[in-house]
C-alpha cells in the first residue's frame, strides 16, 4: 500500500529549512564573556591581595569559574538559535532549558529592522527586529552577516506588503 510512502514524502516536503546563526557572535559574546570576567578577576585579586591579605585574593578565582561556566552556557545558547522562512511565516526557535518557538506571520509585520551596534559592527554582525500589531510577539535573530539581515529584511518586508495587502 503506496498511502504511507506517500505520507512520508508530504511530511518531509512540508519541514521547514532552519538557518542557525554565524559562529561570528558566538566569537564576540566569548570575547566579551572573557574581557569583562577578567578585568573582574584582576580587579578582585589586586583589591583584596592588598587591603585584605594575599590569602584573599584567592577570591579572585570565582569571576574565573564563572568565565568557565559562562564559556559552556554560550555555546549551548548559540546552538539552539535557528530561523527557518515558510510561505506564510517564520519561525524562529531558541532556548536551551526553556525551549521558545515563534512563528510571525508575513501579514502581521509592521517594521523589519536591520540593527548593528558599533561592537557588532566591529565583528561584521547585524541584528534583524521584527516588530508585529501586537507587542508581545516582537521577534529578533541576532548576529547574522549585514548581507543575510538586509535580504532577510528585504524579503520579509516585502512578504508582509503582500500578504497585509489581502487585510
Amino acid at each position: 500500500m503506496e498511502t504511507g510512502s506517500g505520507e512520508i514524502g508530504a511530511a518531509t516536503a512540508a519541514e521547514p529549512v532552519w538557518r542557525g546563526l554565524p559562529p561570528g557572535l558566538l566569537r564576540m559574546r566569548r570575547l566579551l564573556l572573557v574581557l569583562w570576567l577578567g578585568a573582574a578577576a584582576l580587579a578582585v585579586g589586586l583589591l583584596l591581595g592588598l587591603l585584605a591579605g594575599p590569602g584573599w585574593a584567592a577570591f579572585a578565582l570565582l569571576p574565573l569559574a564563572l568565565m568557565a561556566w559562562g564559556w559552556v552556557l554560550l555555546g549551548r545558547n548559540w546552538r539552539s538559535w535557528r530561523y527557518a522562512e515558510r510561505a506564510d511565516d517564520l519561525l524562529i526557535s531558541r532556548g536551551v532549558l526553556w525551549r521558545e518557538e515563534t512563528v510571525v506571520p508575513y501579514g502581521r509585520m509592521q517594521l523589519v529592522e536591520v540593527t548593528s551596534g558599533p561592537v557588532e559592527r566591529h565583528f561584521g554582525l547585524a541584528s534583524v527586529q521584527l516588530h508585529t500589531a501586537a507587542a508581545a510577539t516582537d521577534a529578533a535573530i541576532p548576529g547574522l552577516d549585514p548581507a543575510e539581515a538586509e535580504r532577510l529584511r528585504d524579503r520579509l518586508s516585502e512578504l508582509g506588503e503582500a500578504r497585509s495587502a489581502g487585510l
